[in-house]
């Protein structure tokens, strides 16, 4: 017998995942939501946040998380910090397995694992992490107004990020390793057009530098290292942020066999819905969302997700969900 059943089962733990928590419990369905190894998601490493509503003032990314971890309990979600290392949603009731060896069976599946943003693999990428780079123009880049910045990359995730940031920075270099572009030609055109935005073919980031964090002051970021891959040549742009814009990595290795997938390796979902192509098996947030990947419309998707799921077992007369009951 499994150790645990549910009516529905949240595997995540950022803001889709509170989210759906809180809408699932305030239903009365008794969500358990499985945190996995980053409880609350990338804005556990993000440290100014102003875009999200409800905040005169930034709040700290881990701090909002904090408070939508309680909240989801305090509504009676019950929380299992654990990694969920096998998921069989071949049949209902689903079963998914934990690394502690715990199994969970659920009648409904709402996934919020998530996407991890790229990063280039370098020490200092890390040090300054917070500090000055970031791998989101949209999040961070309201602190970079009338500064200097470098974005790294050369696809669409690159082009985008320079073309919003050039509205805010004073200046914007983007880094590319090759000598052209793989974004879209329409988005070529428009950031070659502006005149605060320049361009450093076939260079590749050595090494971030900056003042290392001295308490009471954050570590700060002053420029990069730069090497030419043709000549090997060593050059340093000034810089006070530093955006790597090589895309997102959608957490999926858990349901890549299962479920649909789209071409890029974001899950799913049928439009205007959470719907995934397994019924009964929800999506919300960044996991499926390959568009605006915000902590908001992260939320939204979990609200989503839960009010779908609520609907979904309100259908069902008979099978599992009355057998559980």
């Amino acid at each position: 017998m499994p150790d645990h059943h549910t009516k529905v089962l949240i595997i995540g733990s950022g803001p889709a995942g509170y989210t759906a928590a809180i809408y699932a419990a305030r239903a009365m369905m008794k969500p358990i939501l499985i945190a996995g190894l980053e409880q609350g998601g990338q804005l556990t490493i993000t440290t100014d946040v102003e875009n999200y509503p409800g905040f005169a003032d930034p709040i700290q990314g881990p701090w909002l998380m904090e408070q939508m971890l309680a909240q989801a309990e305090n509504v009676g979600t019950e929380i299992v910090n654990d990694v969920v290392s096998n998921l069989d949603l071949s049949k209902r009731p689903f079963t998914a397995t934990t690394d502690s060896g715990e199994v969970f069976t659920a009648d409904t599946i709402i996934l919020a694992t998530g996407a991890k943003a790229k990063w280039l693999g370098l020490e200092s990428e890390q040090t300054f992490n917070g500090g000055g780079v970031s791998a989101c123009a949209t999040c961070d880049g309201f602190f970079y107004r009338g500064k200097d910045v470098v974005v790294v990359g050369g696809g669409n995730s690159a082009v985008e990020e320079a073309l919003y940031l050039a509205n805010i920075a004073r200046t914007v270099t983007v880094v590319h390793r090759r000598d052209e572009f793989r974004a879209e030609k329409i988005l070529q055109q428009r950031l070659f057009a502006l005149e605060n935005v320049k361009v450093i073919w076939n260079h590749a980031v050595e090494e971030i530098v900056g003042t290392t964090a001295v308490p009471p002051l954050p570590p700060s970021v002053t420029g990069v290292r730069l090497k030419d891959v043709k000549s090997g040549e060593k050059t340093t742009v000034d810089a006070d942020g530093v955006f790597i814009a090589i895309g997102h990595a959608p957490q999926v290795d858990l349901i890549r066999d299962q479920l649909k997938l789209k071409p890029n390796g974001y899950l799913w979902t049928e439009p205007g819905t959470t719907r995934t192509s397994v019924e009964g098996v929800y999506a919300a947030g960044d996991v499926a969302d390959d568009n605006y990947r915000q902590a908001v419309t992260a939320a939204g998707m979990g609200c989503m997700a839960a009010l779908e799921a609520e609907r979904f077992l309100t259908e069902q007369k008979t099978g599992t969900l009355a057998a559980a009951e």
